[in-house]
């Protein structure tokens, strides 16, 4: 197995081995390994100061910002507080200046008392509490040796972590499903004591040992599961519960936030009292010794576990699960389940879990049951794109202001001051702020700044350029003061004006009638009319057919070159008159052949740049710009206006809602190419050829076979699914 160690970032530290407990569903003492029986009941103070040495070592040779050590058992607190004081004492002097120290204990709480809550508070160690949901739910498995209920106990346990002075140490309840409970009256009783957090458990099980199906279904768990997903959802999701989390952040693209979900690496090693170092307990419940690693924190490092054949083994990701789960769709939410459900003692790991079915339904039914309020609408809905892209751009003004840091100067603060008073005009700010390259120039300025490459022009005076041109277009009674430099001042959408040759100054520029006037100290005043040119003022010109959008011919914008190829400059009146005729015909075109596309392009497209000759291509540019040659006849004019538009919407897309998990694991094949490709890929040459169909119709062969290839594609998340269904309605499958 090759790549990097993957460091460890989570101890389980045994801290006593026996339990006052006889749960019958533990895989500890009920289970197929039984090393408990070997090893002393308390962990001694060799093996604590070794392991806390082992891990303050591991975390300075991984720089690891911080680590967790879950204090343990059977049952921790039988280890009693003097022990557990000098566990956490050795524990944060160890990791003082190396690493943040995130202490839990996981316990029955049959034991716990003001006295334990104290010394836990005086180090932080948060605590979380296994309980099975109401008494007859807990009494079914968490009982004493002699059948007496434990159940009192731990609501008394839970109580006292609920008061005020120990609330902050509450970390929430563990439970074990069993399907003979009621989901909803364990979920209502656990919901009840008011935890931070509920983590629902599947009962350790193989293929050898498979789970209990009272009623035989294949799907028993995740109906049980979904039944509490549906109270949890219709009380308003009031309480965290892990599991619920864990499918939704998947769903959406996210990470698993649970060991037993998800194709995360395992970061997690197990201290047994005696100092032996061991892989993930669950193991324990697949056969004897299958947790083993034959090291220990005495002679061995934190490395040397992590270099174990066994737990590389859990570090594989999608290569990592069985064939049929590379196979399967729901892979990157469920990962093939827990590493120990997959086992069979003919086939070793190599198996899907135990649990399959179950996790299949269960991430089916939680994705039908919250698509609609989890899709992002800008899928199915140009305008909401379009007003998703225009906040973007306003995010990312206010991460420049944020980035700068007070570092802008008086005339930064100036202009920043009057954008937020002008927020009360949206109307003319949306033009400006919505107008393409204001995006471009926003990345490309945080870009200079992070990576510490000097700004080419002074961020006040962008800015500023950008306010005054939509005060000018709101027409709105103020004056903007704004510098310029090499004797041009640049309005954005609007056009540029020369006033000197080369020569730096600053301009007060405000409304008046059909334009602006410009006063410069020591001049006379410039009236500019916005729609005429004349001597010193370039205007951004407006192409205008029969039948065609207005849209904006920008040859002006100083960030408009932000394509894969050049733009050209400024193009004469005749090339306009030329490039508008053709258009024209282009649009005619458009409609004709796709009348639906025509429409949406005509309400999102806004600006035109022309590029030299080449392939219509992707920029730094918000949503609305398209750079095209001005160049072919309407009938070539019409398929490149149509490719471009398709590759802007889906770029766009991609930048205001997550339509695939970028964790850049798979390959797939393509019908286009020799090479397999990503899904990003795969998806942006499917989006493009069903789109293109009415011109190029030899695409739509290979438009679906690769959406059939993206219906087993694991990456896509809700968003992208739902994508994937208006591309198959699009290709008339729907």
């Amino acid at each position: 197995m090759t790549g990097p160690l993957v460091p460890f970032r989570e101890i389980v530290l045994k801290v006593h081995s026996r339990c006052d407990l006889a749960c019958d569903h533990c895989y500890i003492y009920e289970h197929a390994d039984q090393s408990w029986r070997t090893r002393p009941k308390a962990i001694s103070d060799d093996a604590i100061s070794w392991t806390a040495l082992r891990l303050a070592e591991h975390a300075k040779s991984h720089a690891l910002p911080s680590v967790s050590v879950i204090l343990h058992g059977g049952e921790p607190l039988l280890a009693g507080p003097a022990r557990l004081r000098r566990v956490c004492e050795e524990l944060t002097g160890a990791l003082d200046g190396v690493a943040d120290l995130d202490l839990r204990i996981h316990t029955n709480g049959l034991q716990l008392s003001a006295r334990y809550l104290d010394l836990f508070s005086e180090y932080n160690v948060r605590v979380g509490i296994s309980l099975d949901g109401d008494r007859s739910a807990n009494d079914r498995h968490r009982r004493f040796a002699d059948g007496r209920t434990s159940h009192p106990l731990v609501l008394r346990a839970v109580e006292l972590l609920r008061q005020e002075r120990y609330r902050h140490l509450y970390l929430g309840l563990l439970c074990t499903i069993d399907v003979a409970n009621d989901p909803i009256d364990v979920y209502d009783a656990l919901a009840e004591l008011d935890p931070p957090l509920i983590d629902f458990l599947l009962p350790h099980a193989t293929w050898d040992d498979p789970p209990a199906r009272p009623d035989g279904s294949p799907t028993a768990y995740a109906d049980w599961i979904l039944a509490v997903f549906d109270r949890w959802e219709a009380q308003g999701r009031t309480v965290p519960v892990r599991l619920f989390e864990s499918v939704l952040s998947t769903l959406g693209g996210g990470p698993s936030l649970t060991e037993s979900l998800g194709l995360a690496p395992t970061d997690l090693v197990v201290v047994e009292t005696d100092g032996t170092l061991e892989q993930v307990d669950s193991l324990k419940s697949a056969y004897e010794g299958a947790a083993a690693t034959g090291f220990d924190v005495f002679t061995h490092a934190f490395d040397d576990v992590a270099a174990h054949p066994g737990v590389r083994a859990r570090q594989l990701g999608l290569e990592g699960v069985s064939e049929t789960c590379r196979q399967c769709p729901v892979v990157r939410s469920c990962g093939g389940g827990l590493y120990t459900h997959r086992y069979s003692s003919g086939n070793a790991f190599d198996n899907t879990s135990v649990y399959c079915t179950d996790l299949e339904a269960l991430i089916r039914g939680i994705e039908q049951r919250t698509a609609a309020f989890t899709v992002s609408p800008a899928v199915t809905d140009p305008g909401v794109l379009m007003a998703e892209h225009q906040d973007l751009t306003r995010t990312l003004l206010a991460e420049l202001h944020q980035e700068l840091d007070g570092r802008g100067g008086e005339k930064w603060d100036e202009a920043w001051q009057l954008a937020g008073a002008l927020e009360g005009h949206a109307d003319a700010l949306d033009v400006v702020y919505g107008h393409p390259y204001t995006y471009t120039w926003l990345r490309d300025t945080l870009s200079a700044l992070r990576t510490g490459r000097p700004e080419a022009v002074p961020l006040a005076l962008r800015l500023a350029s950008y306010l005054a041109a939509a005060v000018v277009r709101g027409r709105l009674g103020l004056a903007v003061r704004m510098p310029y430099r090499d004797g041009r001042l640049w309005l954005p959408t609007l056009g540029e004006l020369r006033l000197g040759p080369g020569e730096p100054g600053e301009a007060e520029v405000r409304p008046a009638e059909k334009g602006f006037q410009v006063r410069v100290e020591g001049r006379a005043p410039v009236h500019v009319r916005t729609e005429e040119e004349s001597d010193g003022w370039r205007p951004v010109r407006t192409l205008v057919g029969d039948g065609a959008p207005a849209l904006r011919l920008d040859d002006l914008d100083p960030y408009r070159n932000c394509f894969g190829v050049p733009a050209r400059e400024r193009l004469g009146a005749g090339e306009v008159a030329d490039w508008s005729e053709r258009l024209t015909g282009a649009w005619e075109l458009l409609r004709q052949a796709a009348p639906e596309q025509a429409s949406e392009a005509a309400d999102c497209l806004t600006t035109l740049t022309p590029l030299v000759p080449g392939e219509p291509s992707l920029g730094r540019h918000g949503f609305g710009a398209l750079g095209i040659a001005p160049a072919g006849s309407p009938e070539e004019l019409a398929p490149a206006l149509l490719r471009g538009f398709r590759r802007a919407k889906l770029h766009a897309l991609v930048e205001v809602t997550d339509l695939y998990a970028q964790d850049g694991w798979w390959r797939h094949p393509a019908p286009w190419q020799d090479e397999p490709a990503s899904v990003s890929e795969l998806l942006a040459g499917a989006y493009e050829r069903v789109g293109l169909v009415a011109f190029e119709p030899a695409g739509a062969d290979q438009a679906e076979r690769a959406l059939e290839t993206l219906e087993r594609a694991a990456e896509l998340t809700v968003s992208g699914r739902r994508l994937l269904d208006e591309l198959w309605k699009e290709a008339g499958r729907g």
